[in-house]
């Protein structure tokens, strides 16, 4: 499948502590050169500075997609996706829960909560970068993302 070509990047947020997983992201969705800028940050406070453009987030641009893990220090990935969803600036932006847990609770709760999907991490490198490919396929030539 080819994937689409954009006039602008897509921008990606990714909210999430492990920097193991940020980088193994970051490679796999670089490797199939789709046109994308990624934006970090490690906990859902600094998401929603972020997502506000707050602090040295002033100037940041409003990400297409969210990539979020649910377990972080000081403000878990379920608030930040209540946070998130509760906005009605930020409500639109697809979230994607990108995370470990395999507890239906957290499956529950995050759909919700308004997730957009919820996909467990595989623990096994290559099924890990097979599932962003996946990720990157669907959501960057198959879905179509809201302009704002």
């Amino acid at each position: 499948m080819q994937l689409s070509t954009h006039a602008k990047p897509i921008c990606i947020l990714m909210v999430d502590d492990d920097p193991a997983d940020v980088r193994l992201t970051t490679e796999a969705l670089k490797s199939k050169k789709v046109h994308m800028v990624m934006h970090t940050v490690s906990d859902g406070m600094e998401a929603m500075a972020y997502l506000r453009n707050e602090g040295e987030y002033a100037r940041m641009p409003r990400p297409d997609l969210i990539l979020l893990d649910l377990n972080m220090p000081r403000m878990d990935g379920r608030e930040t996706l209540g946070a998130i969803k509760s906005d009605p600036l930020l409500k639109r932006i697809p979230v994607i829960i990108l995370t470990t847990s395999e507890g239906e609770a957290d499956i529950l709760g995050a759909y919700d909560l308004n997730a957009s999907c919820y996909i467990t991490k595989p623990v096994d490198w290559h099924k890990f970068i097979r599932v962003v490919e996946l990720i990157e396929e669907f959501w960057f030539s198959i879905v179509r993302l809201p302009k704002e």
